[in-house]
């Protein structure tokens, strides 16, 4: 009986077999290990970037965390989020009792064996992560990382006849068509954006016969993309900010400068009462989301102090130094380094984690302080309306 999770190319004398899995399934690193031995691939592509494999290849990597470096970067809640996804992944794993990601761990450990040319196929996770992040306004990132929140908290099982049902092409597509109406970056982003340069990656190996072993969402659109040629390097640039978004981020907090100022030329008293306004919304909000991740006192206070200041500078954020001062306060060891795998699969261990900690005590801070920046400046506004 023919496995349909297997996908049989040829293309200009060569032969291409694209392999569907689920990332935590044990059916799936048996059908790789199997398909592998059996057909003696000249090379085997996985849906690996260099960074996650060397994730693999090296437990201890966290030791080398610079979580300081992570913060000063912006990079705090990519970090976050790239946890937050794991985490689930990392959930139904240890239901199943198989390491997250088992499949492609055997696409290499059979190369090897082999002695096939083993191809890292996918595009970095961080510039997935950055491109994703690029696409989503305000709201579209808040809404985001509630979503990735509860899923953190659900606790729900499937079974394994469910998750093999997961592969089913029919159910993917129904699923990521739900996605994007929800997130229509989402989907582009991380999954066709990455159809064609995992396709351009697989095209590009050396070998008459190659095997790609891949998650069951890809195999639709790498079938499809195999057919076109694309462009590594623009798939894997991260654009910068656009100017329009730089003239808004930098006239916003003009525009209440100058109002304050405008204010304070007609009656002082207002533009006093402007001031403090701006203060307390963004320092209470602020200091609100330090709370809400367990900061410090000390923590709590600088985010206070820090947010009606960094909300007029589109370069600073109140997260950052909140979370610089609970990193020099509650300084992460070696420990909270190697149990963030295990931390993450569980909301408590996310605030329990001091690694984890700040980066929630960074996002938190940060939302508050975004928040407070749209009440406190509409206070102002509203201040400076009601003079005339």
């Amino acid at each position: 009986m023919p496995n349909e999770n297997i996908h049989r190319i040829e293309m200009d004398g060569r032969q291409i077999i694209l392999i569907g899995t689920a990332h935590v399934s044990k059916k799936s690193a048996e059908e790789v290990k199997e398909l592998i031995e059996e057909e003696k691939p000249d090379t085997v592509c996985v849906e690996l970037c260099q960074s996650r494999y060397q994730a693999i290849q090296d437990a201890e990597r966290w030791k080398n965390t610079d979580i300081v470096k992570i913060i000063k970067q912006g990079q705090s809640l990519v970090l976050l989020i790239n946890l937050i996804m794991s985490a689930y992944q990392k959930r139904l794993a240890k239901q199943f009792d198989i390491k997250p990601g088992q499949e492609m761990i055997q696409g290499i450990e059979s190369a090897k064996q082999l002695g096939a040319t083993l191809c890292l196929a996918d595009r970095d996770i961080q510039t997935t992560m950055r491109r994703l992040w690029r696409g989503l306004g305000f709201w579209g990132k808040a809404k985001l990382f509630y979503q990735l929140i509860v899923s953190l908290v659900a606790d729900e099982e499937i079974s394994e006849e469910e998750l093999e049902k997961m592969k089913s092409e029919d159910m993917l597509t129904t699923v990521l068509n739900e996605m994007a109406d929800s997130f229509p970056s989402l989907k582009s982003v991380i999954v066709d954006e990455r159809d064609k340069y995992l396709a351009q990656k697989i095209k590009d190996t050396t070998g008459d016969k190659v095997v790609a072993v891949l998650g069951a969402a890809h195999i639709p659109g790498i079938k499809r993309e195999l057919e076109n040629d694309n462009n590594l390097e623009e798939l894997a640039k991260v654009q910068p900010a656009s100017k329009t978004a730089k003239i808004i981020g930098w006239s916003i907090p003009f525009l209440i400068l100058l109002i304050i100022i405008s204010t304070f030329s007609v009656d002082k008293a207002s533009g006093m009462d402007q001031i403090v306004s701006w203060i307390l919304w963004n320092g209470a909000l602020a200091s609100i989301g330090s709370m809400l991740a367990f900061g410090h006192p000390i923590t709590i206070l600088v985010a206070f102090l820090v947010a009606p200041i960094s909300s007029l500078s589109p370069l600073l954020a109140a997260g950052w130094f909140a979370g610089l001062t609970e990193a020099l306060i509650k300084k992460p060891n070696v420990q909270d380094f190697e149990n963030i795998s295990e931390d993450v699969s569980s909301l408590k261990g996310f605030w329990r984690n001091k690694v984890t900690h700040i980066l929630l005590v960074v996002v938190l801070t940060n939302l508050g302080s975004t928040f407070g920046t749209l009440i406190g400046g509409v206070d102002v506004l509203k201040k400076f309306v009601n003079i005339f």
